[in-house]
């Protein structure tokens, strides 16, 4: 076989590959595409005995009710605060973990690395009675901190970063020594720009938990002007009989908007920095 014919062999086989990955990803896509469709039909025909894939009258009722009727601006708000102050602070924790456990030698330090790592196969929900008395006793219920304190740092991000860091060679940090640079001053100046792709990584994917995150800000809020945007899908399909279908499928599509748009701008970098310490230099 000659090698023209293995190249159009191999051509052939990608491509059928290539198909059959897009024809899956549009399967997985069709409930979201039909929950779209969904937000913009009227209620009638939702409920209706005939199936209908796309709405006979286009309208944005659902949208209009669910922005006015259940504030749904105000959980957004909420949301995005708990999402930004758990993002920054599980980059900012994980980053200065990680620098230590990367770049220090002391008496400890292993065994402090394999308690972070092996904190990552404890399930959450066990700890979430004890976090949430912890939390009531530090009279932090009805507030941002309460609803992102367990958020703050991540296990699995200070494992990333770290091998991200052990990817960096060595001579950078021994020629920054040498030249009289502090430990400070190369964390900042040298180490963080080179990190941005897993920086990047560890921001993205943290803000997207936290914005999803549902069972933990409802338990440490009983005020309604402090609940999160998950919420108001619970309160809009809390009863089978009263469920207004177009308006959940609505809050549903705009709750996805702002995380779809974080993975969309910022994929590659989530690849990148996914990639970032596979293989130590």
């Amino acid at each position: 076989m000659n090698t023209q014919s293995v190249f159009k062999k191999s051509k052939v086989k990608s491509g059928l590959f290539q198909v059959f990955c897009l024809a899956v990803g549009l399967v997985l896509c069709l409930p979201l595409v039909y929950a779209v469709l969904i937000s913009f039909m009227q209620e009638t025909e939702i409920v209706s005995r005939d199936l209908h894939l796309i709405p006979k009258h286009w309208s944005m009722a659902n949208y209009e009710a669910v922005i006015e009727s259940q504030n749904l601006l105000r959980y957004m708000f909420n949301s995005l605060v708990v999402a930004m102050i758990s993002s920054f602070s599980r980059v900012i924790i994980g980053c200065l973990a990680a620098y230590s456990f990367a770049f220090f030698e002391y008496r400890g330090k292993h065994v402090l690395f394999a308690l972070v790592v092996g904190s990552m196969i404890i399930p959450p929900e066990m700890l979430m009675v004890q976090n949430y008395f912890t939390t009531a006793e530090l009279g932090l219920i009805n507030t941002y901190i309460g609803m992102t304190i367990i958020f703050m740092v991540s296990a699995a991000n200070i494992f990333l970063i770290r091998q991200h860091y052990l990817s960096t060679s060595r001579s950078v940090w021994e020629a920054a020594k040498v030249d009289g640079c502090s430990n400070w001053r190369f964390f900042v100046g040298i180490l963080m720009p080179i990190s941005k792709p897993v920086i990047a990584t560890v921001f993205i994917s943290s803000f997207v938990t936290s914005w999803n995150s549902y069972l933990w800000p409802l338990m440490v809020t009983n005020v309604d002007s402090m609940r999160t945007v998950q919420v108001v899908i619970t309160k809009l399909n809390a009863s089978e009989l009263n469920t207004v279908y177009g308006q959940v499928m609505a809050a549903a599509v705009l709750i996805l908007i702002p995380s779809a748009i974080v993975f969309v701008l910022f994929q590659r970098k989530i690849t990148a920095g996914m990639m970032a310490g596979a293989v130590k230099e």
